[in-house]
């Protein structure tokens, strides 16, 4: 990997849960560890960064407090990147802000106008799971996240069954699954691969032959950040995972640990040849 990268610009995506930090049994404690931010700060230090997750943006940066990476929340619908607004996309998604150091710095979200509709139906499956134990309805701005990691077995067909009797009402939303949650996503064509390219090119790296992107990612979701990858035909699309599974990921690490590893490694490198 070092041999082809030299004289390239690298540029590190990474997911968040099960990626930066291990999957855990509260979501709300999914913290990331001091050695891992460490990596990560070196990283974005050497090469363009970002982390793209499923998470709100405002939730994954108080995980990660790391002012030098650029974030996508809400499966890449709510992006806080480069200061480089595009013709390509529709100008009533992107807004320009500074943050408190004056630094200026572009927000987009492609699903502004469904967030009334996902405020009204995180009241109503509130409403309906109160009574279902173990159940986590997690608001992510412009996505709904229903854990169920904790709740009984017999009480799973029950928990899925209301959850899409409030789906039901709202034919502009859809279904996915990950680890232990389902969750309600607006039905627009958008998702990692395209918060990815969206970056890319805000970069300045779009047509770049020059460029060798990096991304990193656990969850099924990742794999459309993945498939990019393939169809460009340059970089490395890199799955977390423990045991062998269907992906389009070309190269594996087993855990966080070995990302940690591999984050360091890479920074090492970065910091000798740039």
């Amino acid at each position: 990997m070092m041999s082809i990268a030299k004289g390239k610009r690298i540029v590190v995506f990474l997911d968040y849960d099960g990626t930066l930090s291990p999957i855990v049994d509260d979501p709300d404690r999914a913290f990331m560890s001091d050695p891992m931010r460490s990596a990560v700060r070196e990283i974005a230090r050497q090469f363009p960064t970002a982390i793209i997750s499923g998470r709100s943006r405002d939730k994954v940066y108080e995980f990660v407090k790391l002012d030098e990476v650029f974030y996508a929340g809400s499966h890449g619908m709510d992006i806080r990147g480069p200061p480089r607004q595009l013709r390509s996309y529709d100008d009533k998604y992107q807004t320009s802000a500074l943050d408190e150091k004056g630094n200026e710095f572009i927000i987009f979200q492609p699903a502004q106008e469904f967030l009334p509709a996902i405020k009204d139906m995180l009241k109503e499956l509130e409403k309906k799971t109160n009574k279902i134990q173990g159940v986590m309805i997690e608001d992510n701005r412009f996505c709904i996240s229903v854990h169920y990691r904790h709740v009984q077995e017999e009480d799973y067909v029950t928990l899925q069954e209301k959850v899409q009797s409030v789906l039901a009402k709202y034919p502009q939303f859809h279904l996915t699954r990950g680890k232990k949650v389902m969750e309600i996503r607006p039905s627009i064509e958008w998702n990692k691969g395209h918060a990815l390219e969206y970056l890319l090119e805000t970069l300045g790296f779009a047509s770049s032959s020059n460029t060798l992107p990096i991304y990193i990612g656990d969850d099924w979701t990742d794999e459309d950040a993945f498939q990019v990858l393939q169809s460009r035909g340059v970089g490395y699309p890199i799955i977390v995972s423990s045991t062998p599974r269907e992906t389009m990921a070309l190269y594996s690490l087993r855990d966080p640990s070995e990302v940690l590893s591999f984050l360091i490694l890479l920074a090492r490198w970065g910091g000798s040849s740039y």
